[in-house]
């Protein structure tokens, strides 16, 4: 229906076209995966094109590659248009990318470290939002579903500048939440633990995985959040964890 958003009807009769961000990595593509079950739309956003095909293989009618640097608002804003352009529309912000970093007491932390934590981590986030929310408006509503951590609600001793970065992009989704409610734009986030991914078991050999949070259940409670049956959800940070 020319000028309604998808967020007006049930998210599982009509396609959404989804940004995933950081779309190569073990998050994002679980992510990928739970909304193409569904039959949405992908534009997945990666720094490196052959990362994304090592993930996905080739693009498809509705899978649209885009390798960008998202701390260049001008690459993203053009990505953004794009995607609009090819798909109509753009319904979903999901705002995977990220990092971690840890090992210095806060005094210790060089300007480098805080630099890349919150580069990744918010740069990256504010980029995205400022070229896709005003698609968003013009189309009547959507959904952004941001990636803080469940270390973000308290400083941990060697982790300040990831726990500070983190704590941003709490504060962020519901200072947006507050001024988008009224657009039919949902703002949210998840706070996993640790995510059971190769790399942080390699890292870990030690810990027991069973207490991390799968990254295929966390993708699920993104989804959830970017579906119909959320849209009275504004301005939350939502805990994800290990199964019980």
């Amino acid at each position: 229906m020319k000028g309604a958003s998808a967020m007006d009807t049930d998210s599982r009769s009509e396609a959404m076209t989804v940004l995933v961000t950081g779309a190569a990595g073990n998050l994002g593509r679980a992510v990928a995966k739970a909304f193409s079950e569904r039959g949405h739309n992908l534009v997945l956003i990666a720094r490196r094109r052959e990362d994304l095909v090592a993930a996905f293989a080739d693009e498809a009618a509705n899978r649209a590659f885009a390798a960008i640097d998202l701390l260049d608002p001008r690459q993203v804003g053009e990505s953004v248009a794009w995607a609009q352009r090819r798909f109509q529309r753009v319904d979903v912000l999901c705002n995977i990318a990220g990092g971690f970093r840890m090992g210095s007491p806060v005094h210790e932390t060089t300007d480098k470290d805080w630099d890349f934590l919150f580069d990744v981590n918010v740069r990256t986030l504010l980029n995205c939002v400022r070229a896709v929310v005003p698609h968003m408006i013009q189309g009547g509503g959507g959904k952004i579903i941001n990636v803080a951590a469940a270390a973000a609600q308290k400083g941990v001793a060697l982790m300040g500048a990831y726990c500070a970065a983190k704590s941003v992009v709490i504060r962020i989704t519901e200072a947006m939440a507050a001024e988008l409610r009224d657009k039919k734009i949902n703002v949210n986030c998840v706070l996993p633990t640790i995510i059971d991914t190769p790399e942080n078991r390699s890292a870990m050999p030690d810990a027991d995985p069973a207490r991390w949070v799968a990254p295929d259940d966390l993708a699920r409670v993104i989804a959830f959040l970017a579906s119909n049956d959320a849209r009275a959800i504004h301005g939350a940070a939502i805990p994800v964890s290990a199964l019980s």
